[in-house]
């Protein structure tokens, strides 16, 4: 009896008549660990015929489909990762077609339809929007399992009414069945079978069983013949083999993963061996362990016993191992690879030898501007990766920062961060932030929200702070709640506090550093630009007065003058 799912899969997919295809296709059959946790992926998407950009549209939702499926955290349920996943992806279109010519036409935006079947253990799971079709074979006919999203307004005109990348919010169709050796499913586009019976598809996959691709080539082929004038694409799964009874009740209550058991040194847990405690605070604690397998320190984080009254929090702490899934930067914190079965709730990362951007200040006050920089640099950049996947991380503090043995910097900790399309990474309970209020740009507490450039702000606290050892707006920032607030806030110059710094950098700190969202850097790139190729207008702005760059050192002139005076006038008197 095998102890996997076992499945043979075929595609094929051609543009048909039509002078490109906006057709996109994939399946994904993982390694045995990941295989037992996330299941087996295939999925289809139809870019909107009337778009130029439809092809861009179905080529991510399929691409995004699957590989941030696999991204998501083993103790999510198949319907919440699948959802997550496509919501991401609706947000990433839809933002694309407002922000282009499509934006008061949507059929040519960036729109598709979206069939996704995953198999795990012995349960079918299938996501679905638009008129693309699944079917699964019933002896020598099909029964159709999704329901076409399409408005007929008469027998020759009609209109999607779901599709990705439409809306900013999307309804998704979502069913689960059991499946048994020997089922077989078809995924097609309505080139394929809106020119096929099903007699004519199932006597297909009949033919050509040891061959599902041979089958998926015959189905394209015989539409185009039949006379379809779209695009064509169909994809078959059989499933080969079930896993066994026990292993089948695990997979049935990984979705439902306890709160590990109490670890401590030479505590072990799924094939870690716990070493010691790095870290602890109110959301989660954090070991450092030994794969047994591989051989190599691991960091393992499991979250605080408090989580288990507030499930909201709880989300954020497993949402976090799908975040550092999809990040894929020298400068993030890296997960580690699945190779082991998963019984508890945890996530795994790397091992980072090294100390905390906190600690790093304290060894280094007052920094030479040369290591600021490239610093911030790997900061900014990491930053980027993240904006690069339509997040916003939220929480730039030096404690989540660390410093490796190489003097390579990484973000370490996800736990505000803020998905497009996820709304679980939004404030709650009316907090204005979940990141830490010292480094966190004033719009937060405006209630105003996040964006790229809320990032920016943070990391020109940190820029600033690390060049000064001081908040560039002391506490104040965090108290403000009006437009009128925010117009006090002062930016004081960097060359109050260290004189070593270049003139300009005060001009590249203060625009970072702006109290309002709209005035600032609208991209981390643009501020990394600038302090290494600082603005002319940073570079000839007039040079503030003393008293303003260096107070001591003007009343000391002041004294000195008065002082001479005093004397030219004593000595003229005794004249």
């Amino acid at each position: 009896m095998t102890a996997h799912l076992r499945v043979s899969v075929g595609q094929y997919s051609d543009a048909g008549s039509k002078p490109a295809n906006q057709d996109a296709h994939g399946a994904r059959i993982p390694d045995d660990a990941e295989l037992d946790s996330k299941g087996v992926a295939m999925a289809l998407a139809d870019g909107i015929s009337t778009s130029d950009v439809g092809h861009i549209a179905s080529e991510t939702a399929i691409k995004s489909f699957l590989q941030d499926y696999y991204c998501t955290s083993a103790a999510w349920s198949v319907k919440k990762s699948g959802q997550r996943v496509i919501d991401a992806t609706n947000a990433w279109l839809h933002w694309h077609t407002n922000n282009s010519w499509a934006r008061y036409d949507k059929d040519r935006g960036y729109v598709c339809t979206f069939t996704g079947l995953v198999i795990k253990s012995t349960t079918a799971h299938l996501f679905h929007i638009g008129d693309s079709r699944a079917y699964r074979v019933q002896g020598r006919t099909l029964e159709q399992l999704t329901r076409d999203h399409r408005h007929w307004v008469s027998a020759g005109k009609s209109y999607l009414g779901r599709a990705l990348g439409v809306e900013n919010r999307l309804e998704i169709d979502y069913q689960s069945f059991t499946v048994e050796a020997g089922d077989t499913f078809v995924l097609a586009t309505d080139g394929v079978y809106e020119a096929l019976t099903p007699e004519t598809v199932t006597a297909v996959i009949r033919a050509h069983s040891d061959d599902l691709d041979a089958a998926a080539r015959r189905l394209v082929s015989d539409a185009y013949n039949q006379g379809s004038t779209d695009n064509l694409t169909a994809q078959i799964l059989r499933v080969d083999a079930v896993p066994p009874p026990a292993l089948r009740e695990y997979q049935q209550r990984a979705t439902e993963l306890p709160f590990p058991p109490a670890l401590g040194a030479r505590s072990l847990i799924d094939g870690y061996e716990i070493i010691r405690e790095l870290h602890v605070s109110s959301r989660s604690h954090v070991y450092l362990a030994m794969d047994s397998e591989t051989g190599r320190p691991v960091s393992l984080k499991v979250p605080a016993s408090d989580l288990r009254e507030d499930p909201v929090a709880l989300e954020q702490f497993l949402a976090e191992e799908w975040i550092a899934r999809r990040v894929n930067s020298p400068f993030v914190l890296r997960p580690s690879d699945r190779s082991h079965a998963q019984n508890y709730l945890y996530v795994v990362t790397e091992y980072i030898e090294g100390q905390t951007l906190t600690q790093w200040m304290r060894d280094n006050p007052c920094a030479e501007f040369g290591q600021v920089r490239t610093l911030v640099e790997q900061i900014g950049k990491g930053l980027r990766a993240f904006h690069r996947q339509d997040m916003i991380h939220q929480d730039v503090r030096p404690e989540n920062v660390m410093i490796d043995s190489s003097g390579t910097a990484k973000l370490i900790d996800f736990g505000a961060v803020r998905v497009a399309g996820i709304s679980e990474g939004a404030a709650r309970n009316g907090e204005p932030i979940l990141g830490t209020e010292q480094y966190s740009a004033p719009e937060y507490f405006m209630g105003e929200g996040g964006s790229a450039r809320s990032d920016v702000f943070s990391l020109a606290v940190i820029t600033y702070q690390m060049l000064t050892g001081r908040l560039p707006y002391g506490p104040e920032a965090a108290q403000v709640r009006t437009r009128a607030g925010l117009n006090r806030l002062r930016y004081h110059p960097v060359s109050h506090y260290n004189r070593g710094c270049p003139a300009w950098i005060d001009g590249t700190l203060r625009k970072a550093l702006h109290p309002h969202p709209e005035h600032r850097y609208a991209e981390v790139s643009e501020f990394l630009h600038d302090l290494r190729h600082p603005r002319p207008e940073f570079i000839n702005a007039e040079r503030p007065p003393l008293i303003e760059r260096n107070p001591e050192a003007f009343w000391k002139g002041v004294s000195l003058i008065l002082a001479a005076i005093v004397v030219t006038q004593l000595i003229l008197h005794h004249q």
